[in-house]
């Protein structure tokens, strides 16, 4: 399992957090989520074996949040 930290931008309130987490845990090899509104950021353990950083981070900003660089 992989622990990773993704920064978030363009969130704004609970409604916010709860849809990055919504979509994140219907990624499969996703383990757990956690959504914070401040600072914005994702901390998600998945399997390497079945999605990565790369995948997660569009799937965040296909669900209309930018990746902080």
């Amino acid at each position: 399992m992989e622990n990773i930290t993704i920064e978030i931008e363009g969130m704004s309130c609970g409604g916010c957090t709860a849809s990055v987490t919504r979509v994140l845990q219907a990624v499969a090899g996703v383990q757990s989520v956690q959504v914070t509104l401040n600072p914005g950021a994702a901390q998600i353990v998945f399997d390497a074996h079945q999605t990565s950083r790369a995948l997660l981070e569009n799937i965040i900003e296909d669900a209309g949040y930018a990746i902080k660089s």
